[in-house]
């Protein structure tokens, strides 16, 4: 699969094959049993996700906070993200880097994320030192501190960071210049790792004061996943994290996106091998599994994603990028299903040697076009949910995968199932809902158009080499 399901949750490995055949010529032989996971919320709001999954003598440890870059205000962006790499720089009792070589003494591996919606640490190691990092993490989420010329460093690490992930990607400021165009009013128009500007400008005041105010227990979840009693790990979260003093979150106000009344377009130059065209239609999101048009529409264009782009050979790759009338090199399509802001349905492609981005945006747009008038038979759409499951089942196998997709789940407000639910309600989705939706969203009205023009490439330019390492 390629993009099909890329904001999605994991989908049950308990669900009923028997509904899609084709998935159990794919898989050898039954999905292990697997053990519920259980829920719970300590007296400081804090909540507990546990996933036994005993196949293996690891276990994964993680901690998710409901916070991320559309928590910022102007001025500040990145400052999520900077927080983040400063959570790993020390403790009254822990000093700076002192944290990972720990976790790598244990045996284990760790990192974190940072995202528009949330931010999240993770170790995993063998299960026997599940005490070690939990200590560890419950320490830093309650007692993180680091010196000022600790947090100067590190934000040079984030700014190499921004160059060379953004800066030196041209695809990567169309998409930054795409979203400030998309959205004006909703904080997902600012970049995550932040601009430039607002780096240069923080100070590490900044990151403590956003410590303070979302580093707070009822604004985030522990997380265990793998060889676990669930006994045992109840009574070392409650040791480690239930003694974190409870604090008041602060409210979050409302940020409503107004309505788009016309296209618009950006048109971006940069030094550049290709040119690149981005189309970011406004779509309804899922809120809940509850039956309603709002989100019986997302789910529909969740399979529309699938039906254009689910599979090496879908429509838009047999349409624009075979044959010799091809128009594209490469073609995308995706769904954003959910978040704690809107959501958008993409469409993207490289032009062909001798083929313009224009072309390349009548071609995809073409495409949704063909299965609003025609619509989809229920045997392609039965081709699409079928890979779903297999694929899905797959991923389970990953602790890993379970205890990231539990947190996110969490974060979005979602019960505990709700990789079961969520498969159930892409199970009901109809040709006709398909064919509905891509006659209805996909007019101009609420399209933002990015395009980027190559300018030439410097042949004498050499590749960046980061001054400072980067942690992830």
């Amino acid at each position: 699969m390629k993009r099909l399901l890329r904001s999605l949750l994991p989908l049950a490995a308990a669900l009923p094959l028997a509904l899609f055949p084709a998935a159990q010529a794919q898989i050898a032989g039954p999905a292990p049993a697997q053990e519920k996971p259980l829920q719970y919320q300590l007296a400081n709001g804090m909540t507990v996700i546990i996933k036994p999954d005993r196949r293996a003598p690891t276990a994964v440890h993680m901690v998710y906070v409901r916070v991320g870059a559309m928590d910022e205000v102007d001025g500040t962006t990145g400052v999520a993200h900077v927080l983040e790499h400063m959570m790993f720089k020390g403790t009254p009792t822990i000093k700076p880097g002192e944290f990972s070589r720990r976790v790598a003494a244990l045996g284990g591996r760790e990192n974190a994320f940072t995202t528009r919606d949330q931010t999240g640490y993770f170790q995993q190691i063998p299960a026997s030192r599940l005490e070690d990092v939990m200590r560890l993490e419950a320490d830093r989420f309650a007692n993180n501190q680091w010196p000022d010329d600790e947090f100067k460093r590190e934000l040079e690490v984030v700014k190499e960071e921004r160059r060379t992930r953004t800066e030196d990607n041209p695809r990567g400021l169309l998409y930054e210049q795409l979203s400030a165009t998309v959205y004006q009013a909703n904080p997902y128009r600012r970049p995550v790792v932040g601009w430039m500007s607002d780096l240069d400008a923080m100070t590490p005041q900044d990151a403590r004061e956003f410590f303070r105010r979302w580093y707070v227990p009822a604004n985030a979840a522990v997380i265990i996943a793998g060889d676990v009693d669930p006994a045992k790990v109840r009574a070392l979260v409650d040791k480690y994290y239930g003694s974190i003093p409870s604090r008041t979150l602060p409210p979050r106000k409302p940020r409503e996106e107004p309505a788009q009344n016309g296209m618009r377009r950006v048109e971006f130059k940069a030094p550049a091998e290709q040119s690149y065209v981005a189309l970011a239609f406004k779509v309804p999101q899922l809120r809940s599994f509850e039956k309603t048009p709002e989100n019986d529409d997302a789910l529909a264009l969740t399979v529309l994603s699938g039906v254009l782009d689910g599979y090496e050979g879908a429509r838009l790759d047999r349409a624009l990028t075979q044959g010799p009338d091809r128009v594209a090199d490469s073609v995308d399509a995706g769904n954003g299903l959910w978040g704690r802001g809107p959501q958008l349905f993409t469409l993207s492609g490289v032009p062909a040697a001798g083929k313009t981005p224009e072309q390349v945006e009548a071609g995809l747009r073409a495409q949704v076009a063909r299965v609003a008038r025609e619509g989809v038979s229920e045997a392609e759409l039965q081709r699409v949910k079928t890979r779903w499951i297999a694929g899905e089942i797959y991923k389970l196998d990953s602790v890993m995968n379970q205890a990231r997709e539990l947190g996110s789940a969490w974060v979005m407000g979602l019960p505990i199932d709700a990789d079961e639910r969520l498969m159930a309600r892409l199970r009901e989705v109809t040709p006709e809902q398909v064919k509905s939706v891509a006659a209805r969203y996909f007019g101009d009205e609420q399209l933002t158009v990015g395009i980027l023009r190559p300018l030439p490439v410097d042949p004498n330019r050499k590749p960046r080499t980061p001054a400072v390492q980067l942690r992830h």
